[in-house]
């Protein structure tokens, strides 16, 4: 059944036609969800409330425009609304390397791989460096950013979106693409799954010149929720050193797609006997061959979004 048919047989009352007609869409209405807001608990929240929203309001919708300009327009002003109650998320390194952060900052989470059926230009704009840019624009130059870069919607087209002006739309365009580089090109042609294997067998391993290795004398490592991090190849060591080679126990990992990005879920056990449970997901920023950054998302909360089990 087609989706006009759907839509038909929803505006009659029926829910599960609606469903069926938005499922395609579902997923990348999650990652836009996703690149506003930069937590997959508040980008579930928002596209769940999105879809309340469009189903009650289904009878204003008059096919004028597409049934995804429609959602998209939905799910963009339920998250503008989420941005102005929640306010903005942030990475550590936003911060100094002293863990200045204040206490109620609320941290960017890891976003799960898109999937390939997902446009190249939406899997890359979920990359990390991209997603914590956008946490400092306003959400109405979030929006507009993502709504023309990502997602080629015309100025006129984000302006009923936002229910704004042309002007308005296009002053915000110009005011983010100051704040917000382009977005990270993809690494050359290396073998990223090697390098993360290699990186997770490192620290498994307890061998800090091999982790050392792999890394760029700019590297920098951040864990949230701790608010500290550290800068530079010595540091980076140090940390390491100190507490993930030797202080914490046994390690097993997974590889994972995160952010469009490698990444390793990792789980840990503790001296003795037991199972291993979830500790973190890391995700890997490259730069050429080695990794430039590091971002260990701490806490067996990341796990189910990634279909991974809390312990091994």
């Amino acid at each position: 059944m087609g989706e006009l048919a759907e839509l038909t047989l929803a505006r009659a009352g029926d829910d599960a036609a609606f469903t069926r007609a938005v499922e395609p869409l579902r997923r990348e209405l999650h990652a836009h969800c996703y690149r506003m807001l930069g937590s997959v608990h508040d980008a579930d929240d928002a596209l769940q409330d999105a879809l309340l929203r469009a189903w009650r309001g289904l009878a204003g919708f008059e096919g004028r425009s597409s049934l995804r300009s429609w959602l998209y327009t939905v799910t963009t002003r339920t998250c503008l609304d989420l941005v102005a109650a929640r306010g903005r998320r942030a990475l550590p390194v936003d911060f100094g390397p002293g863990g200045d952060a204040h206490e109620d900052v609320r941290w960017i989470g890891p976003y799960p791989d898109a999937g390939p059926e997902a446009r190249y230009e939406e899997r890359e704009a979920v990359e990390l460096a991209f997603v914590a840019a956008l946490q400092h624009l306003p959400g109405n130059q979030r929006a507009a950013l993502l709504l023309f870069e990502v997602l080629g919607f015309s100025a006129a087209e984000i302006a009923s979106v936002m229910d704004t002006s042309t002007a308005s739309v296009n002053s915000a365009l110009q005011r983010a693409r100051r704040l917000v580089p382009s977005r990270v090109p993809a690494a050359p042609d290396v073998d990223v799954r090697a390098i993360a294997t290699a990186f997770a067998d490192a620290l498994a391993d307890g061998d800090a010149d091999a982790l050392v290795a792999l890394l760029t004398e700019d590297v920098t490592w951040s864990m949230p929720p701790a608010p500290e991090w550290y800068r530079g190849l010595a540091d980076v060591r140090d940390f390491a050193v100190r507490v993930p080679l030797t202080s914490c126990g046994s390690w097993r990992y997974r590889l994972v797609t995160a952010n469009a990005q490698p990444a390793v879920a990792f789980y840990l056990r503790h001296e003795g006997a037991g199972p291993f449970t979830a500790f973190g997901i890391t995700v890997l920023t490259l730069r050429d061959s080695r990794i430039a950054a590091l971002t260990s998302f701490l806490g067996a909360e990341h796990f189910p979004s990634f279909g991974l089990p809390t312990s091994v």
